[in-house]
């Protein structure tokens, strides 16, 4: 794993520490990996969408549902 150097601002460095503190992560570097995970699955699923309006735009309406256009996008967690 690389190791890496960073500098938090004091409130949060203060959230981070007290994340731990609540044994909620064994570690900083823990809850900043778990942080940057979230955020890579989050951009994974806007990209997602992006490229559906995209499409959409492209080629006019879908056949697909609210729900079904919902159901397809949390399937790619």
């Amino acid at each position: 794993m690389a190791r890496q150097s960073i500098s938090f601002t004091q409130p949060n460095d203060e959230w981070l520490k007290n994340q731990v503190d609540s044994k909620e992560y064994s570690s900083k570097s823990e809850l900043v990996n778990d942080l940057i995970r979230q955020a890579r699955k989050q951009q994974r699923q806007i990209d997602w969408i992006s490229s559906k309006l995209e499409k959409a735009e492209n080629n006019g309406f879908t056949n697909s549902n609210k729900e079904q256009i919902l159901a397809e996008s949390k399937s790619l967690t």
